[in-house]
């Protein structure tokens, strides 16, 4: 039997090491994200016209943008804000929208090189990358993921690196087959720049209730709920810079979505726990922040 057979008979739930108290129901996923940003309209031209999302609300300073119907990404343009070029904030590393298919992935990485656009590039193993950044600096990750039943597994950590992205084997697509960002298009996961990993642990692992599914990768945490590769990237390659001040460029929150309210009362019941505050965020929802200013909204699906 191959390693991969092996895996894909090993129950998920036994899968990673698992979250000490408790523990996300295995259908729990990220939601929308908010990003700070200096210039509305700029930023909204990137999202739009490079990204492939769709303007989908404009309020004053804030714009909502998605796949289809649903909103996936939101700006708000905060006065005082300004780009992040000049160096690395703990924090946000990057927003990372999931397409559908490889198919989907092969025509963007198109219509990238038709408009001349700058990007690099990961194969994952569970995944295929590509990787962006925006008008404020703040990073972007689309991707499409590969079959679960090909990820492997040494025991009960899944397997990740990163290799060369081989383009000549994504499939061949008219040249006008990328239209945006699909319906069915995702906020796969966040990545996030932390000062310490057991300070990120505390707070995702054991107060959040994410699995650890690859915690040998250098210098990074990858967790999840319901053995997905990761919704939370965690590390610290940019553990010297300084946390994102109210006058950068930066994620305000991103949201978690749960079944239902009891679900809800029972994440915020285990963050409490572990000593952090519960806040009322600006959309009226349940907020919580971890140890570098990361909102995180706690909603329903």
């Amino acid at each position: 039997m191959t390693t991969a057979e092996e895996a894909a008979k090993t129950p998920v739930r036994q899968r990673g090491i698992q979250a000490p108290g408790y523990r996300l129901p295995a259908t729990a996923h990220v939601g929308r994200v908010r990003l700070a940003v200096s210039d509305l309209e700029r930023s909204v031209a990137f999202y739009r016209d490079v990204i492939g999302l769709t303007v989908i609300a404009r309020e004053g300073d804030l714009a909502r943008l998605g796949a289809g119907e649903q909103v996936l990404l939101e700006l708000e343009a905060l006065p005082g804000v300004q780009p992040i070029h000049s160096g690395k904030r703990l924090g946000l590393y990057h927003t990372a929208f999931l397409l559908p298919s490889r198919e989907d992935l092969s025509a963007f990485v198109r219509h990238l090189w038709k408009q001349g656009v700058r990007f690099g590039a990961g194969d994952h193993l569970v995944s295929e990358a590509l990787y962006l950044v925006d008008p404020d600096g703040l990073e972007v990750e689309v991707y499409a993921d590969r079959p679960r039943e090909t990820w492997t597994f040494d025991g009960p950590e899944l397997q990740m690196t990163t290799e060369a992205v081989r383009f000549a084997e994504l499939p061949v697509m008219p040249k006008n087959a990328w239209q945006g960002a699909p319906v069915g298009t995702t906020v796969g996961h966040v990545h996030l720049y932390v000062g310490d990993l057991k300070a990120a642990a505390d707070f995702y692992h054991a107060g959040l209730g994410l699995d650890i599914m690859t915690w040998r990768f250098p210098g990074a945490l990858f967790t999840s709920a319901g053995g997905y590769h990761h919704h939370v990237g965690l590390n610290t390659w940019a553990a010297a810079s300084p946390i994102a001040a109210e006058t950068d460029a930066r994620m305000l929150f991103w949201e978690l979505l749960l079944p239902d309210a009891d679900e809800i009362e029972r994440v915020s019941a285990s963050l409490r726990h572990g000593g952090f505050t519960e806040m009322v965020g600006s959309t009226g929802t349940r907020t919580f922040k971890d140890p570098w200013g990361i909102g995180v909204a706690l909603g329903s699906f």
